[in-house]
């Protein structure tokens, strides 16, 4: 019985993860991984009060005098002694201190120098250019929380907190198996017009690099049940996810499914109101996922994307980086099944609208993988949707 597409996706939600990997990394290695602790300011961030701009440190009240005294140059990063007082000013740089006393900075470009004093040409209001403390962040404050995805935003708030190693979430691997006797692997010679080149490892491998896995190709294998069961029980020994093409329908040779079994794997479900890919079968071992998909380019390729990604993330407490929009069809778009139905498209955005056409795609069989060539996205629609018109708004998942 193949149950509702919705009903999968909530039950990958709903997966629970009894134990995360975690890890220590310096903190220019971390871009890229999830972020497993919170990142908490331990001090004001300025400390205290620092000019923002060039110019001259003065008393507000002072700028009614037209003319100031300068008193001394404190350039950044200095320790000044010097206190501005009535009638002075101290000719200050963006970072400094603030000097004692004052509560102003007038620009430079507000002032004309006449020997040891500033004439004052633009006067400004009070607290011009000054950065109170705590203006960026301030101690106690939480900056960073955990399960936020580093980049070069958050590698330069940790650096300012002078954080050199950051916990993180490991990136799960997944072991990629193909499975089929007629596969031939990258530059092995076809010996028989019944063999083919085996292209599904190569784009699952490329699917996990771009979501944030690590990839442990393990190439193709032969359709007998001994071979299936061997590399199986060994992928399990050495990855987080394994994840097979081919082998989960109900061929005389489709033994991916049995060997799931015989393995004591809890099989999370198996088989799905979808298309492409209905014969999709998720399982697992303690913390460790098996994912058999279908053996047909495209639809392995989009049930890696519905079930294999939002597992890769799960495991690093991660947000997808597909995500789904509103689009307008330019065409119309005929439904052919009674399923949930993930078809490539071509996806434009024109003055902050989707649009969507199927130029250049192809109907036909599972098999068509140019499809997911060129602006590619995919147009999802339910089993009780419809065909759809010109003009209708439709939904459209973006690979990110």
């Amino acid at each position: 019985m193949f149950m509702h597409f919705d009903e999968s996706m909530q039950m990958i939600d709903d997966l629970a993860i009894e134990n995360y990997k975690t890890k220590q990394l310096p903190l220019m290695d971390a871009q890229g991984y999830i972020l497993a602790e919170d990142i908490v300011a331990d001090h004001n961030s300025p400390e205290f009060l620092t000019s923002a701009m060039d110019g001259y440190a003065v008393l507000h009240k002072d700028l009614g005098l037209g003319r100031l005294k300068i008193g001394s140059i404190n350039p950044a990063g200095s320790d000044l002694k010097e206190e501005v007082v009535s009638g002075m000013c101290i000719k200050t740089f963006t970072g400094s201190l603030m000097p004692h006393g004052a509560d102003t900075l007038i620009p430079i470009e507000n002032v004309e120098v006449d020997g040891d004093e500033i004439i004052i040409k633009t006067e400004v209001p009070q607290g011009f250019s000054v950065r109170e403390p705590g203006e960026n962040y301030a101690k106690g404050q939480m900056l960073i929380p955990k399960g936020t995805k580093i980049d070069f935003p958050q590698i330069g708030v940790m650096a300012s907190l002078n954080i050199p190693t950051v916990t993180v979430y490991e990136k799960p691997t997944v072991a990629i198996i193909s499975t089929g006797s007629e596969l031939l692997e990258l530059g092995e010679e076809q010996t028989s017009d019944a063999q083919i080149r085996s292209s599904n490892n190569y784009i699952l491998e490329a699917i996990v690099k771009k979501y944030d896995g690590v990839p442990l190709q393990l190439g193709c294998i032969k359709d007998d049940k001994e071979t299936i069961t061997k590399n199986i029980s060994a992928a399990l020994d050495k990855a987080d996810i394994v994840v097979t093409t081919g082998g989960v329908s109900v061929g005389d040779f489709d033994f991916v499914k049995d060997v799931i079994y015989e393995l004591g794997c809890d099989v999370v479900f198996k088989g799905v109101r979808v298309k492409p890919g209905q014969h999709i079968m998720v399982a697992r071992k303690d913390d460790k996922f098996i994912i058999g998909l279908p053996g047909f380019a495209y639809s392995s390729t989009v049930t890696a994307l519905l079930y294999l990604v939002p597992i890769i993330e799960k495991l690093q407490q991660g947000r997808c980086a597909m995500h789904r929009v509103k689009a307008t069809l330019k065409e119309p778009f005929v439904k052919r099944a009674k399923k949930a139905e993930f078809t490539a498209c071509n996806v434009s955005l024109e003055e902050e609208r989707y649009y969507v056409d199927f130029e250049g795609k192809k109907v036909g069989s599972s098999a068509i993988l140019t499809n997911m060539l060129g602006d590619a996205a995919l147009l999802v629609t339910s089993e009780d949707d419809t065909s759809k018109e010109a003009g209708d708004e439709v939904s459209v998942l973006l690979f990110g």
